[in-house]
């Protein structure tokens, strides 16, 4: 069995290709009440292995299967590895403390049996994914508290805690991430497409904040559909279906520019493809629909950005720099 710290080793600085990693919203398959159809996970592990895509992200709780062994055997015999899994949790609310450690401890526990690397949480106002409130400083104090315990219960089952900043949830706006980055250790799931909505630079993020990033996801955002999103003429999953989040390289986010900036700072982790999508139906013909789209980013992401640096290091791998000092 491997041990933890070898679980928590990087993927390395091979070939670019080699660190990249595919989530399953990109067919569609999302935990947010009222998404849409989902695809059934044998095709989109095949659809994924087609691609040259040897790594996921695990989707909601229970698609890849309820238990660790199911999930090994479901990706095993795709060709597949686990990278991380994504949980909601409520941070800011004293009361749902414990049922959000105890749904942290279950869901670490699994995605560690099952060979992950990361827990990736987003810090949602309640389970309805409910929109984004306000905190005051001791709401604040609680959720820094509340990180910094899942950051534990994700250490002891061999994974690495990154909170995801995204839609709809208290960790939404720029501001909010600061407030995050200033306030506490925890690492940061650095999702392009989320942190532009929520009003970030995200190519500033990841050139001022390199050493806070611990693992990435990789969207393109159409600033006309995300407009009418901020506006209140559309809601996410209305903005999703009129193509708010589109091929890497058809939208409005410096994609290549971030990935060149966190790759020149000593970033080592994988990139997770992610356009998030919500289907009407599930009868799509294989081979046609989402993988077309993610076909296209694997492409651009091969022509823009793996010749550069360390990412096509020659077979070498090199390390990440060391963690910062814990406060």
């Amino acid at each position: 069995m491997a041990t933890i710290k070898e679980k928590q080793r990087r993927p390395g600085a091979f070939a670019l290709q080699e660190r990249l990693a595919a989530g399953p919203i990109s067919w569609g398959v999302c935990e947010v009440p009222g998404w849409g159809a989902e695809l059934r996970p044998e095709r989109v592990l095949r659809e994924m292995r087609s691609l040259g895509i040897t790594a996921t992200e695990a989707g909601p709780v229970g698609y890849l299967g309820d238990d660790a062994a199911a999930i090994r055997e479901a990706l095993s015999g795709a060709g597949m590895r686990l990278v991380g899994g994504f949980l909601p949790v409520v941070l800011h609310d004293p009361a749902a403390l414990e049922p959000t450690l105890s749904s942290a401890r279950r869901t670490a526990q699994v995605l560690g049996e099952a060979g992950a690397t990361h827990l990736v949480s987003a810090a949602v106002v309640d389970l309805a994914w409910s929109p984004r409130v306000a905190l005051d400083a001791g709401a604040w104090r609680h959720v820094f508290g509340a990180l910094a315990r899942i950051d534990d219960i994700a250490a002891r089952a061999g994974l690495e805690h990154v909170l995801h900043p995204h839609v709809n949830t208290i960790v939404e706006r720029d501001e909010d991430v600061r407030r995050v980055l200033d306030g506490s250790d925890v690492s940061i799931c650095l999702d392009s497409g989320h942190l532009t909505l929520g009003g970030s630079d995200v190519l500033s993020l990841a050139t001022e904040a390199a050493d806070r990033v611990g693992h990435v996801h990789l969207k393109d955002v159409r600033a006309d559909v995300a407009r009418r999103l901020r506006e209140g003429e559309l809601d996410l999953v209305a903005a999703t279906r009129h193509g708010l989040f589109c091929a890497l390289g058809d939208g409005d986010v410096p994609v290549d520019r971030v990935v060149r900036a966190l790759e020149e700072r000593g970033y080592r982790g994988w990139y997770v493809l992610e356009q998030d999508t919500a289907l009407d139906s599930d009868e799509i013909p294989d081979g046609k629909g989402p993988v077309e789209d993610v076909r296209r980013s694997v492409a651009f992401l091969r022509r823009c950005l793996a010749p550069t640096g360390a990412a096509s290091a020659g077979g070498k791998e090199v390390t990440r720099p060391a963690n910062r000092t814990r406060r």
